[in-house]
This record gives structure tokens, C-alpha cells and sequence, in this order.
């Protein structure tokens, strides 16, 4: 009988499961461990263990050849990031009692962070604006912990864009039109004109949406969550 291979939560489950298997006795096999395995965070993302168990004195010399590789070496993949990150916010919004509906979508916008991060994460469900909060403050919250918990859980730092009901893209929409009336006021007077206070991403747009005027060019100022954007003509 030839050697198999069992997985479990632990390496001594997945060693029960492979002699449960072979229907042998612990020792009447010698054990290889493929991998031990990783804990995942609320109950997400965990690794299993793997092992090989063959008969004792069985010899096999495509062992080494057929084997696969351990968790973490290159060339395989624990799990996909941005499923991943959908699965940690879809337990998030369990946990908060929101019931909502997680996809993923490819960044296609500066709104949606397009060359910035992984994925857009897409929040659908019925009366979510508790989630999106005044002027998305907690919808920037709700992200950042989200970033920061992938991150941590996966070992690297990771950035994913969380969308509430297309919230960002309406607020995309309204910014880009905002700063080209702006720009049309400042070339009209040729007086310098500055934005609300907004956060480094809303900044982001404004800055993009004018960046090929040949008339005006902008500038951040101010510190912290004071910062702005100026619009001014171009000298």
C-alpha cells in the first residue's frame, strides 16, 4: 500500500486522518510534514496542516519529485488577497449586524484608487449610509481598519478601496465637476480660489481633474484635516 497524504487543523488531526486512512497504527508509519499550518484571523484565512504517512520500511523514490511545495514557498499562493479581504470585511459587517453583499471589482478611477491598490471592494445591501457616515468618515474608517487588519493578517502591507452603494463614485463625480467650475472661476478672475478641507484621497481627484489645464495648477495646504486644495492661475 503506498504512502497518502491528509490534511487537518493541526499536524496530529492530519496525521489521524492519514492513518485513519491506511488503517495503521502510529507506529507503523513514518510521518513527513508537509506543512504545520497558520491560524487565521476571526476564523479566516488559516492554512492547514499537511502531512505524508507511508507504512514503515515502504520505500518511495518519487517522494521528493511529487511533493508539493510548503505553504509560503514561492509559486503558491495561501489564498487570493482580495478574497481574502472580501471575506474579512463580509465578517466585519456580520459582526456589526449589517446585512450586505461584498463583491470585487478591478480599480478603474483615481476615486477608486487606480494604481494605489489591490481591488475595490463593493458594499451592497439596503439602508447602508450608517456605514458611510458624514462626508464618508466612517466609510474611511471602516477602510483603513480593514487595511490594516489584511495587512497584519498576510504579512505584508496591503490596500484594498471599500465602495458603500457607489458612494465614492458619486463623490468622484461631484468633486471633478466642482474643481472645473473652480478652475473656470479662477481664469474668469485670475484670483487664486481654495477648497473645503478634504482627506488625501478627495485631494487626490481634485489634483488629477486639473492636472492637464494649462491655465491653473493646484496645490495642498494647510496641516492635518485642515489640508486643502488651493487653485490657482498658472504664472
Amino acid at each position: 500500500m503506498g504512502g497518502v497524504e491528509a490534511s487537518g487543523k493541526t499536524v496530529e488531526e492530519a496525521i489521524e486522518n492519514a492513518l485513519a486512512e491506511l488503517g495503521a497504527e502510529r507506529d507503523e508509519v513514518t510521518v513527513e510534514v508537509l506543512s504545520e499550518g497558520k491560524g487565521g484571523l476571526l476564523g479566516l484565512g488559516g492554512g492547514q496542516a499537511r502531512v505524508r504517512v507511508r507504512l514503515a520500511g515502504e520505500e518511495d523514490e518519487d517522494e521528493e519529485a511529487e511533493a508539493p511545495p510548503a505553504e509560503g514557498e514561492e509559486g503558491e499562493l495561501i489564498e487570493d488577497e482580495a478574497e481574502f479581504a472580501a471575506q474579512m470585511l463580509d465578517h466585519m459587517l456580520e459582526l456589526m449586524a449589517v446585512r450586505a453583499d461584498v463583491s470585487i471589482r478591478d480599480a478603474e478611477t483615481p476615486g477608486d484608487g487606480l494604481g494605489m491598490v489591490k481591488a475595490v471592494l463593493d458594499v451592497e445591501g439596503d439602508d447602508l449610509g450608517l456605514l458611510i457616515g458624514r462626508r464618508g468618515e466612517t466609510l474611511a474608517s471602516l477602510q483603513y481598519i480593514l487595511n490594516l487588519m489584511v495587512s497584519r493578517q498576510l504579512g505584508e502591507r496591503m490596500s484594498f478601496t471599500v465602495d458603500v452603494e457607489g458612494y465614492r463614485r458619486r463623490r468622484e463625480r461631484q468633486l471633478h465637476s466642482l474643481a472645473r467650475r473652480l478652475a473656470d472661476q479662477v481664469k474668469r478672475t485670475h484670483r487664486p480660489v481654495t477648497m473645503e478641507p478634504m482627506p488625501p484621497n478627495e485631494r487626490r481627484i481634485v489634483h488629477i481633474a486639473l492636472a492637464e489645464d494649462s491655465y491653473v495648477t493646484t496645490s495642498s495646504i494647510g496641516e492635518g484635516e485642515s489640508r486643502k486644495v488651493s487653485i490657482t492661475p498658472r504664472r
